[in-house]
């Protein structure tokens, strides 16, 4: 009797097992129309390929699959996660080591659903989750300028993945929780314009990617949209674009945030970090028509709900700073900071930002300031401001008590009232 009962226990479990497997394949599977059965003929024009030239920057492709020195989307490019490190893959046509074989199925299908030619399931450090939604037209064009660029046998790197993560199970259990392939669906009650923004942020841009918070599984929060989030493991905070005390634009001008866009400096703002690569690499080289749609879409975003004005809770509860610390500060910010900050932190237009009344200052989150004060920092170069200014590192000449000291001061002089920072803030990854 007993052995009938854990025969019949077994049983369920194995046919349970199966029906979850037979659930998770399929779930993988959806949205994925079948290969043709025989490759199709494509046919691909200059005007194509210089399209695909386009969009390929458009989604800053280059960013991830060219190494520094390397050969043109030749790949190699390490991703740290949380998880391991993903090694960006070989687009250029070689045979062997790149996509020389690979029809324009195959690449619409790796784009749209994020699945190699041989069927693997390919990690999300590719942001498919952002590219599915990418129309089958442009990604046919950036196939075509991706088939133009010249071979180069450079063979892709094995990930270097921890257990279980390394596992095609893995990863297939993740898609089936974290992934469905959705095109992008224009919004009828909005212009063109705020679609073709809505298409490049949401889309190619793959904004979210940095800008949006992520699980502990490392799948992006859809649902919380562009509400900031730190960047795994290079400890950069990409502020939120919807918080008008971080980075939100509702109340910028369109034309400041194309600026800021093309630029990499706008009377308001500036990059530095990730972003500064984003705008070197992508958004200079983009038109002034897309600049604007994606101005004018993230202008549109809701504001992030705020239970009430930073003034008002200063005002119920004052911001308490140690004297000693705030008169270290000041005595390393006037031999360190006030030259090109000015003694008031009012900045020098054109050269060095403003840090009195500054947002980037004032975040509640110092992650970013304490990457530029160790690190340094520099704006991207482009044609609109081609010697930008830089941010020498002092990470070298400041321990951790002086780094948080200078910040805590900075954040609370000239009319700045964010809260101190201490020295386990400089220690956070």
């Amino acid at each position: 009797m007993k052995l009938r009962h854990l025969a019949w226990t077994l049983l369920a479990l194995v046919v349970l097992g199966a029906a979850a497997a037979g659930g998770i394949v399929a779930m993988n599977l959806r949205g994925e129309d079948p290969l043709p059965a025989q490759a199709e003929a494509f046919q691909s024009t200059p005007q194509l390929v210089e399209r695909g030239r386009y969009l390929a920057l458009a989604g800053n492709c280059a960013g991830c699959h060219t190494t520094r020195g390397g050969e043109p989307y030749a790949g190699g490019m390490p991703i740290d996660t949380p998880f391991g490190t993903v090694y960006s893959s070989n687009l250029t046509p070689d045979d062997k080591a790149g996509i020389g074989s690979w029809s324009s199925a195959h690449f619409w299908r790796a784009m749209h659903n994020g699945r190699s030619k041989d069927g693997r399931l390919l990690y999300p450090a590719f942001p498919y989750p952002s590219f599915t939604q990418v129309t089958r037209e442009d990604s046919d064009a950036i196939y075509a300028y991706l088939r133009s660029v010249p071979p180069a046998p450079e063979p892709n790197r094995a990930h270097r993945l921890r257990f279980p993560y390394d596992t095609q199970a893995a990863l297939a259990v993740w898609r089936a929780l974290s992934f469905k392939p959705e095109p992008f669906v224009a919004n009828a009650g909005k212009p063109a314009e705020w679609n073709r923004g809505a298409y490049l942020v949401n889309g190619l841009g793959h904004c979210i990617a940095c800008h949006g918070s992520r699980n502990s599984l490392g799948a992006t929060e859809t649902k919380l949209g562009l509400s900031g989030g730190l960047i795994a493991v290079e400890n950069w905070y990409a502020p939120s674009l919807t918080d008008p005390h971080e980075a939100g634009l509702a109340d910028w001008p369109a034309t400041e945030v194309v600026a800021l866009l093309k630029n990499g400096t706008a009377p308001r703002g500036s990059v530095m970090g990730p972003m500064a690569d984003v705008v070197f690499r992508s958004t200079q080289y983009l038109s002034e028509a897309d600049l604007t749609a994606m101005a004018n879409y993230l202008k549109d975003l809701p504001d992030a709900p705020k239970a009430e004005a930073p003034a008002v809770a200063a005002a119920k509860a004052p911001i308490r700073r140690d004297a000693g610390t705030m008169a270290r500060g000041a005595k390393i910010y006037d031999q360190r900071c006030a030259y090109c900050h000015g003694d008031q932190g009012q900045g020098a237009a054109g050269a060095y930002p403003p840090l009195a009344g500054n947002r980037a200052v004032n975040m509640a989150r110092p992650t970013n300031l304490i990457q530029v004060i160790s690190h340094g920092g520099f704006l991207p170069s482009t044609s609109g401001n081609p010697r930008p200014y830089g941010m020498p590192p002092f990470g070298q000449t400041l321990d951790a008590a002086e780094v948080a000291a200078v910040l805590t001061y900075v954040r609370g002089s000239w009319g700045n009232d964010s809260a101190p920072v201490t020295q386990l803030d400089t220690m956070r990854r």
